[in-house]
């Protein structure tokens, strides 16, 4: 089969790899249709994810067809967080913080190939008539809900009451932004640097977006601040823009640099709270709101074939691409 390596890094490579083999009872073969660029498949690209080791097949965010298993003819989206499903967490519902969770395209081929075996369990059938790039949307929408239902759980008023701030305006945090809204937030802002993910955030949506270069976020304004970014100087601006009492959730995972300003954040009772993916409830969950129209049209999704794969990565890497996120098709 066809796939898209990671060979070295900032070197992607479309070439023929062994075909998927089935080495357990429980697994199902998938035949992918479309898969997301992931902001941790450019860490990876870049050579910042220890953890992702070339040659390897990336790729996480994935929907295809079944053709062998227990769904075969069915089109699944992949839940790509392979768990134990015997500890507490999992049988807690936390499945995401699992000490066995393995991830497709990190220690194990992952979707960005013409097929891919995969846990049975770990399938969610899609609803007939789905477009492949908008289900595709699935894992990064997931993982701003679950960010979402973290938050809550920290607040003393309605979040629909929030003064919200999303910082990065790749998918993870526009679509974090589209969950809020779905949820009643009326005062969501996204901070965004690229003036072309700007642009186009500001055509397909009605959410504001500003740049955070020119115009810092204003200090002490925020109820929450959900950083969709993850590096030095994105955490301090968040530290910085939450009012005393209020929430930051943090979710990307660009770098581990800097020092927070601990003694601010205990003296002004800011919480502060690490999120990582989802539930498979979560996946579920915004499955459902991607196919309803709960989160918009869409269009701001760019398509773009796997073989010219390589190619969407260096646009990316150099700032050019100016879509909130990149599907590469499959079939």
């Amino acid at each position: 089969m066809k796939a898209l390596v990671y060979t070295a890094n900032e070197e992607m490579t479309y070439r023929d790899e062994p075909e998927p083999v089935l080495t357990q009872s429980d697994e199902s073969i998938v035949q992918i249709e479309a898969v997301g660029i992931c902001g941790s498949d450019m860490h990876a690209y870049l050579g910042h994810d220890a953890r992702r080791v070339p040659p390897l097949i990336l790729g996480h965010e994935a929907v295809g067809k079944v053709v062998e298993g227990p769904l075969t003819g069915k089109r699944v989206v992949l839940n790509p967080l392979i768990t134990c499903g015997a500890c507490d967490s999992c049988l807690n519902g936390q499945q995401n913080l699992c000490t066995q969770r393995d991830l497709i395209g990190m220690y194990r081929p992952g979707a960005f190939a013409e097929r891919i075996a995969i846990p049975s369990c770990n399938l969610v059938e899609i609803p007939d008539g789905m477009s492949a790039q908008k289900a595709a949307l699935t894992e990064p929408g997931a993982t701003g809900l679950h960010a979402i239902l973290l938050a809550e759980r920290s607040l003393t008023r309605p979040i629909s009451e929030a003064h919200t701030l999303v910082i990065g305006g790749g998918s993870v945090g526009l679509l974090t932004a589209l969950l809020l809204q779905d949820k009643g937030v009326v005062n969501v802002q996204i901070a965004e640097t690229n003036p072309l993910r700007r642009a186009t955030i500001e055509k397909y949506t009605n959410i504001e977006v500003f740049d955070p270069i020119a115009n810092p976020a204003i200090e002490d304004h925020y109820d929450i601040v959900f950083d969709a970014v993850g590096g030095e100087h994105t955490r301090n601006a968040a530290i910085s823009s939450i009012k005393p009492g209020g929430t930051v959730v943090h979710i990307g995972l660009m770098d581990n640099a800097g020092n927070l300003d601990i003694r601010y954040i205990t003296l002004q009772e800011i919480t502060f709270i690490g999120c990582y993916t989802y539930s498979p409830v979560d996946i579920k969950r915004t499955l459902e709101k991607l196919h309803s129209g709960a989160l918009g049209n869409l269009e701001w999704v760019h398509e773009q074939d796997l073989q010219d794969g390589a190619q969407a990565f260096k646009d990316l890497l150099a700032g050019d691409c100016a879509a909130p996120k990149v599907v590469l098709s499959v079939y």
